[in-house]
């Protein structure tokens, strides 16, 4: 019998030692080192979690909130260690979307029959 959880056990000690793990692994510990960014980057974090909970409640988000949210994600970005991680978290979340289309590729084969 295949325990494909050997397999995937193996793909993480992999993906840990991938460039763009260790990127990321690297611009976290930059932004834990700056007091400034660790608190303007929870506070964004926050407000980024605060307005998802809200649309999927389906509630609406006033102009004024959209306007802070878009002031912190700026000052954010602006922030050159949060924008380094930031980056690094794309370039990882690429990898973990190619690793995604990999994996579910044969469940896509097998419903391109169906038309």
């Amino acid at each position: 019998m295949i325990n494909i959880y050997d397999d995937l056990n193996k793909l993480e000690s992999t993906f840990r030692q991938t460039e763009q793990f260790n990127a990321l692994k690297t611009a976290i510990e930059e932004v834990k080192q700056d007091e400034a960014a660790v608190a303007l980057f929870a506070k964004f974090r926050e407000l980024q979690m605060t307005l998802q909970e809200k649309q999927m409640k389906g509630e609406e988000i006033g102009e004024d909130e959209l306007q802070y949210a878009q002031k912190t994600a700026q000052l954010a970005q602006q922030n050159q260690a949060i924008s380094k991680m930031l980056m690094a978290e794309m370039a990882l979340s690429e990898l973990v979307q190619e690793i995604n289309r990999v994996l579910t590729k044969p469940i896509q084969a097998m419903y391109d029959g169906i038309q």
